[in-house]
């Protein structure tokens, strides 16, 4: 078991690494979204068509990687919703088990089932290098590789998580650096 809780601490580590680095992206997505309403504006003011198809559309694909790329932080610190009916009730054990099934059961299935049926569009996207309809739009190709991306990462932290939860479930204890 060991073993695997090191497993679990590296696709800990990797996922909070990931969503620290993402965080970020939100603060760019503000910035972006501010210059092009200022650029709006004052370009009316102008007479000039200072905003662009591909701040707006640049906007759109931070916040898809923000959320994206920050779903497999999100399950490793708990953070997600849930429906707590019962749930909060439970001690630790018994949360353990309700999770380990869920992970087992229902993540992971549904990880493997999205990037199955998500990698033919990926795939397609990429062969003939997809760009926006729209003028001045930006190329699709590369947001559409994070589809796959994700849900890899959310699937790491699935397993990561099937690990913690099977170890306290077997009564045993998580090493400080694994427990989050």
């Amino acid at each position: 078991m060991g073993g695997l809780l090191r497993v679990a601490g590296w696709v800990d580590r990797l996922n909070r690494a990931v969503g620290g680095l993402v965080s970020w992206l939100a603060l760019a997505m503000v910035l972006i979204g501010a210059f092009n309403a200022v650029a709006r504006y004052l370009g009316q003011r102008a007479g000039e068509n200072l905003s662009s198809n591909a701040y707006i559309e640049l906007q759109w694909y931070l916040f898809s990687a923000l959320f994206l790329l920050g779903a497999a932080n999100t399950l490793r610190e708990d953070a997600h919703v849930r429906v707590d009916v019962f749930y909060g009730r439970l001690p630790a054990r018994g949360k353990a088990w309700i999770d380990l099934a869920g992970s087992l059961l229902l993540l992971l299935p549904f990880c493997a089932f999205a990037l199955y049926m998500s990698w033919p569009a990926v795939a397609n996207s990429w062969a003939i290098r997809e760009i926006s309809p729209d003028p001045g739009g930006l190329p699709r190709y590369p947001i559409k590789a994070l589809i796959l991306v994700s849900f890899g990462l959310l699937a790491l932290q699935g397993v990561s998580q099937l690990i913690k939860h099977l170890a306290q479930v077997l009564g045993r204890e998580l090493p400080p650096e694994e427990r989050d």
